[in-house]
Parts: C-alpha cells; structure tokens; sequence
C-alpha cells in the first residue's frame, strides 16, 4: 500500500499522456506540488501548467525544479512514470539512482483502485469509449462517479471526472499488464482481438492475461463481457458474469436499431424486463454495442432506466473518438484514434453508415513498428474498403525502429488504386480540397497535430 501521507510533491515522467495527465489533475486537487516532463508540449500540459504544474520539455536534471532535485526532499516525493517511458530517460535515471519511490502509472490508479468501488472497462478496443459513457451515465444519475479517462469526455471537456460517490471509472489497460493492479468491484471485457504481441509472445498468451485480470474481480462483484468472447473467457469464482451484445442469450441485448435522421432508436432486453425506444444521436452501431455495455454497468450500479433515457441524449463522445470536426454539404472530416485492424473496421463501418455512398478519404498514421508488423495484412486489407487512403510513416512511440517495418509493408499490400504516401508535414499544403468529399484522419500517434490546420483550412476554403 501506498502511503500518500507524508507525501508533499509528486513527479510525472511522461505527464502529458493521457492517463498521466488525469491521475496529474487528480493529485492537483488533491493540495499536491505537481511537476513534470514529457517529450513536447500540447493542450494537455497547457492545461496542466495553467492549474499550477511545472512542466519541462527537455529531459535534463537542470529543468527539475529544485525541490525535487534535492535528495534530502525525496522522502516527501513520489515519481510516477509509463512504461513508454525509454530506459535511457535522464530524469528517470537520476530518481532510480538517488533512491527515490518510484511507481508505474498502473500502481498509482491500482492503489486508488483498493481505496473505492472500482468500474474497471477493458477491451483490445472500445474501452475509452464504454468508459466514457458509463462516467457519464453515473455522473448524469443519482448515483454519480469519479472517472479515469483514456481521453477527453466531450461532455466534461476533461479526462478526469470527480464526484461524490463510492464508484471510479477506469480503463484497465492491458500494455505491458497495467491491469493486473487493478482489484475492481465490476469489470467489462469489450474484445479480445490480438495486440500487443510484442508483450505477450502469442494471442493465447493476451487472452490468460485478460482472464488473470477477470480473476482479480472482487468476491461477490460483476464481470460483463461481450457476448462474441463466450468460450474465451473464463468466469471467476464468487463473481456474476453478464454478457452483452445483438446475439440471442446476451443478458444485456440490443434490437430493433433504426438509423433516422440524426439519431438512432434501439430497444435493449436486461434481466429485468426490455426497456423501448432509446434514442441515441451519437454515429454507428458499434457505439450502440459499447452503450450496452455502459448500460449494463448503469443499471448494476442502480442507475434508473429514466436517469438512463435521459442521460444517452446528451451523450457528446470523446475526443478523436469518431470526433466530427466539420460536416457541411458536400464536405465532411471526421477524426479517429483507431490504430488495430478491428478499431479502423469499425470505424469505416461507421462512416459508411453514417455518410452513405459518399466518398470517403483517409490520412492514416500506423502506430508502432510491432503492430505494423504484426498486423500489415489486416491493414492493407480494411484500408481496401476505402475510396481513397494517404500513408504517413510509422508513429514510433516507445519503439525503435525494426529493419523492413514500415508503412510501405502496408502500402504494398494494398489493392486499392488511390493510395498514396506523405509526410506528416506535407498534409496541409499538399491535401486538394477541392477533391475530398468525406475525410476521416485515423491514428494514435502525432497526427492529433494535424486536425485543427486541416479543419481551419477546409472551413476558410469552403466557407464556414
């Protein structure tokens, strides 16, 4: 157990991520001296420095603000990092050397984790989207919640929710087994497409380590997991296990979804009876899915159907979560955080239901040099589904390059005749405008960098 106590400041190493960004905001509501560093600067550590964080960009032990770079203070300090976070990292290196407490991001929210009633979602994909409607229909009830979000909640312009009741969202993230910290009262399993092999070897591997995670569920809790998972996961014992999905024998069943003009209406049978009607303005069915899902946790946790109806309304999304930056006549840009094969079909899906047989584009920046490898075909071949598609190089992240692994593994096996391949810095000049009808930016790399010059520009050049 953490003893926070004694502590009087704390140092993120990688604060601008999005999950150390939140667990920053909370500690700074907390009453604690925040600080720290992260590779450059963005609206995050722009917020963060504006509620009193100091924040450096150049990873040197000069730029640490001398109360922590004093070693008789280091009794009072904690040092937070990721494990994206490279082993030749200064910063990190001087507080491992001189002896300082040192936790993964994971410890920190496995701690406050042990401290409440615990909401825990996790999932290959779908998990910010399913944690974020479910914070936002216990924040919009009665019952109310704290939330650890994996991005910004369109509805609190935040990642991070605070509230007065027992229960905290969080994303159980399975990289490099954060998850296993966790000890949740309820936990949603949304998918288990393979990923992150260069953590777990094989897809068999991944999935013991999200059934390790299930087996970590607290007596008398709640597993619900996605109907297609049946067979593949295990159920824990003294836990209630829900499914949910469209398939007969879901406990939680979504049916009769209709697509009209700016909103969805589906019904969804629960154990307690079949609730009519729902309407949901929010783009493709799969977020119907992930709303069965935040729906079934909604009504566990005693939120009433009504809280609920009312709530899905208001229901905004997240940021870069199929975020609709500009939707004009004849011209539409939707940006997207999908970076598997599985997110990026689900995200087309939508976009094609949602725009029709228009023609759609797509800028997309691989994530990874691993999972490019590991997943060159899978992306060549939903890029295929596309009318158009522009290749950026690979996001490297936390990785160093791999001989032979690059965007062009992807390029190549594409059949798509309009295909391309830029640099990032090219897009905004290069990209013809006249020419686009829908665009769809996807990716969770830096290619965030380019969606406000491309939407300023398409809404200077077509008129706002």
């Amino acid at each position: 157990m953490i003893d926070f106590s004694s502590i009087e400041g704390i140092y993120f190493v990688g604060i601008g991520g999005i999950g150390m960004s939140a667990l920053a905001s909370y500690f700074v509501r907390g009453g604690y001296d925040i600080a720290g560093y992260d590779r450059s600067s963005g609206r995050i550590t722009d917020d963060l420095a504006a509620a009193g964080c100091i924040i450096s960009f150049i990873d040197d032990i000069e730029t640490l603000p001398e109360f922590y770079r004093l070693q008789e203070n280091k009794e009072k300090v904690l040092v937070v990092y990721t494990p994206a976070i490279p082993a030749e990292n200064k910063l990190l290196s001087y507080f491992r050397e001189n002896g300082y407490s040192i936790y993964k991001r994971s410890e920190i929210l496995g701690a406050i984790s042990q401290e409440t009633d615990t909401i825990a979602i996790a999932g290959t994909h779908g998990k910010t989207t399913i944690s974020t409607m479910t914070a936002h229909l216990l924040k919009q009830s009665h019952v109310d919640c704290s939330a650890f979000l994996g991005g910004i909640s369109k509805n609190y312009n935040s990642n991070l929710i605070l509230g007065e009741s027992r229960f905290t969202v969080m994303e159980a993230d399975e990289y490099d087994r954060s998850f296993h910290r966790l000890n949740p009262l309820i936990a949603v399993v949304s998918a288990l497409d393979p990923d992150h092999l260069e953590i777990y070897g094989d897809h068999e591997t991944m999935i013991a380590a999200y059934n390790e995670f299930c087996g970590k569920i607290r007596r008398g809790g709640k597993l619900i997991y996605n109907q297609k998972l049946k067979g593949k996961i295990i159920h824990p014992e003294g836990v209630t296990c829900l499914t949910y999905g469209s398939e007969p024998g879901s406990d939680y069943r979504y049916f009769n979804v209709e697509h009209k003009k700016d909103f969805y209406s589906f019904s969804i049978e629960t154990p307690g009876g079949i609730f009519s009607d729902f309407h949901f303005p929010f783009p493709g069915i799969i977020n119907i899915e992930n709303l069965t899902a935040a729906i079934a946790v909604a009504l566990n946790c005693e939120v009433t159907e009504d809280e609920i109806r009312k709530a899905i309304i208001f229901f905004q999304g997240v940021r870069r979560r199929f975020d609709i930056r500009v939707n004009q006549p004849g011209l539409a840009y939707v940006d997207d955080y999908a970076h598997h094969p599985e997110e990026i079909r689900a995200c087309i899906t939508s976009v094609r239901e949602y725009f029709g047989r228009r023609k759609i584009t797509a800028i997309f920046q691989p994530h990874l040099f691993t999972r490019t490898r590991d997943h060159a075909e899978g992306f060549a071949a939903i890029l295929d589904k596309l009318d158009e598609v522009i290749l950026l190089p690979v996001y490297p992240a936390r990785e160093k390059p791999i001989e032979g692994v690059s965007s062009g593994m992807i390029f190549e096996k594409m059949k798509l005749a309009n295909k391309f391949m830029m640099e990032m810095n090219d897009i905004p000049g290069k990209l013809d405008i006249k020419k686009l009808d829908v665009l769809v930016t996807i990716g969770a790399g830096d290619i965030d960098r380019l969606v406000e010059p491309i939407e300023k520009r398409l809404k200077e050049l077509r008129g706002k």
